[in-house]
């Protein structure tokens, strides 16, 4: 029973340690240089992983571009080289604020615009009722008198 329990536990344990996760240690001189990493793959987007930052994902791809990032920082790269290296390689997609420009102009402005279409729908909706409340005629003092005497008939029917 003892070698059973004694089995069981190292079981455990080595499932334990299979799961552990190995993450990759980059050397910085400075903490502000830490941040100002951690800041840039925090604002990148995986390829793979739709809207998962490289931080977060465990893609592959997303390593190699923690490396690449890593790497262009030790070179040198201003923010905006690094960006612009990984968006040359993988497209504007891996950028969450894509820059404006004629391209994406319609993506920055599309809030703007259904918001603006909104308020004239409401708006024109609620021009049209009321409209419609004014247009509608009043009952002649004849017509009145007439439904009045087709309720009293209807109630002496019931």
């Amino acid at each position: 029973m003892r070698n059973i329990t004694a089995t069981m536990l190292l079981l455990i344990l080595c499932a334990f340690a299979a799961q552990a996760e190995v993450r990759e240690v980059y050397d910085f001189d400075t903490q502000a240089e830490e941040q100002r990493y951690r800041n840039l793959i925090a604002e990148l987007r995986c390829p793979k992983c739709q809207n998962q930052n490289i931080a977060d994902s465990n893609a592959p791809i997303s390593k190699d571009m923690r490396d690449q990032v890593y790497r262009l920082m030790k070179n040198g790269a201003t923010n905006d080289e690094i960006v612009g290296d990984l968006v040359g390689r993988f497209g504007e997609f891996v950028q969450y604020k894509p820059p404006v420009d004629k391209r994406t102009i319609l993506l920055w402005a599309f809030p703007a615009i259904a918001v603006i279409g909104g308020v004239l729908i409401v708006a024109g909706v609620a021009m049209r009722s009321s409209k419609r409340d004014q247009d509608e005629p009043t009952l002649s003092p004849e017509e009145l008198a007439r439904v009045e005497k087709m309720l009293a008939d209807k109630d002496q029917q019931s």
